[in-house]
């Protein structure tokens, strides 16, 4: 790239160089030209005040005389009638020339007082510039000629500084250009060198600032695609591992129902049960198992549907009042083992959504109120409308949770004390559940909570999730 760069930038120089000398040859010939033509005029003037044009006899002479004044020796000079007929002509017969009426030169001085011309003269064999003047003071019209060769007779005396000066010129742009290229090339070569210190572990790059914003672009550019695509690698590995514990702890939590279940069918079919009422206590125990390991695959695709974004979800509407009673009375019977009091606070309110997961939301974490709370405890729960969002307040005075476990409640199966949890019962599914549901409807969940003295959940989804 830098070869590259480096090349064109001489090409560019090279080429501008040349441009740049055809303009100072093309201005320095019109200048040339303007200069000749003025002195021509100037001569040719002072010839017709000292021309005596009563004089004509004498005339030939007087012209003659003249080309002293001129101060050349190749100095032509002609008197033409204004019908172009060649009185006089110092390097040549009058009567070898042809008529002069149609020359440019003439018909200018004819019409304008002065004209000018510049061609090869057949009868001398060279290029010559022709300066014509009408004579106030005569009929005629004077006309000087001089060989011309515009810029070309100064081009010995101007090619050895011309060439000086473009190989000083080519030498100092060669080496700005090349310390211009260098500040260049340099930034994206320590881009290229940091990059390949990457070797897959996508560390946080560092590159220096340059002179030109647009190279210290990339480099921000480059350090933030980095640390995105580090910050991408972790959340896949992250998921990663979370998908592998739940497939482990599902695996653990469908084993335990299974194994149960098939240990009471064992005994039972072994004949080694004959108490009736032993085996209708098995037979309960296989149906509490199997209920659990239904409710336990039911979560389980809940949560998949709710991480499917593209699934169909049915909506209607609910209203919440009437839900969250049938949902305490569901619970009356747990929260009376548990001495536990519910406390209800609730608008009527109806908002367009699932009725099964506005069931599971509100189940989940009521349920959760009343099962790890004390004896005697309390539960409140309050719903209103604000802000154009539905809040759902779930607080109880009941365990707590640890200030270390508040980030992975809502994990799949994590459980806070895995002993009370399985005594309680359960899947270990339902905040990861209330998670995805509040998640679907784009909505915010928060939790406060201090060790034995309780925990407040609060939910905010908006009225007109559809719209969003």
């Amino acid at each position: 790239m830098r070869r590259a760069i480096l090349k064109k930038f001489i090409l560019v120089l090279l080429a501008a160089l040349f441009i740049n000398s055809i303009i100072f040859y093309l201005i320095s010939s019109h200048m040339i030209l303007n200069m000749a033509t003025k002195d021509m005029t100037y001569t040719i003037e002072m010839i017709d005040r000292l021309l005596n044009y009563e004089d004509e006899a004498g005339l030939n002479g007087q012209v003659e005389r003249m080309e002293e004044f001129t101060g050349a020796e190749d100095t032509r000079v002609t008197l033409i009638r204004f019908d172009g007929t060649v009185v006089f002509d110092t390097d040549a017969a009058t009567q070898k020339l042809d008529n002069h009426l149609g020359r440019t030169e003439v018909q200018e001085a004819l019409s304008s007082g002065i004209g000018y011309a510049k061609r090869y003269s057949e009868t001398l064999r060279k290029h010559l510039l022709y300066a014509a003047y009408r004579s106030p003071r005569s009929d005629m019209i004077l006309r000087i000629s001089v060989p011309y060769s515009g810029l070309s007779e100064y081009l010995p005396m101007l090619l050895p500084a011309a060439l000086i000066s473009f190989l000083a010129a080519l030498a100092c742009a060669f080496v700005f250009t090349k310390r211009f290229v260098d500040s260049v090339t340099k930034p994206l070569r320590d881009i290229a060198t940091e990059l390949q210190k990457v070797k897959g572990d996508y560390t946080e790059l560092h590159f220096g600032s340059c002179l030109y914003p647009e190279l210290n672009v990339i480099a921000e550019t480059t350090m933030e695609m980095s640390k995105n695509v580090k910050d991408y690698l972790s959340r896949i590995e992250k998921e990663k591992h979370i998908r592998q514990e739940f497939f482990s702890n599902a695996s653990h939590e469908l084993k335990t129902p299974i194994t149960s279940i098939q240990g009471y069918a064992e005994l039972i079919e072994s004949g080694m049960i004959q108490d009736e009422s032993m085996k209708l206590d098995f037979i309960r125990r296989i149906k509490k198992e199997a209920a659990n390991m239904a409710g336990l695959i039911n979560d389980i695709l809940m949560i998949s549907r709710l991480e499917a974004k593209d699934a169909e979800v049915l909506v209607s509407d609910v209203r919440i009042s009437p839900l969250l009673e049938d949902i305490v009375d569901s619970l009356k019977p747990a929260a009376a083992d548990s001495q536990v009091f519910v406390h209800i606070d609730c608008q009527p309110l109806c908002v367009r959504a699932n009725p099964q997961q506005m069931k599971e939301l509100l189940s989940n974490l009521v349920g959760n109120a009343v099962k790890y709370n004390h004896p005697g405890g309390q539960v409140w729960v309050n719903i209103r409308e604000q802000d154009e969002n539905i809040v759902i307040r779930v607080r109880d005075n009941g365990v707590g949770i640890p200030q270390e476990s508040l980030d992975r409640i809502f994990e799949r199966f994590y459980r806070v004390d895995k002993g009370r949890s399985r005594k309680q019962g359960g899947t270990g599914l339902g905040l990861s559940i209330v998670k995805h549901i509040v998640n679907f409807y784009h909505g915010s969940i928060r939790v406060t909570s201090e060790l034995e003295k309780g925990t407040e959940f609060t939910v905010m989804i908006p009225v007109k999730w559809e719209e969003l």
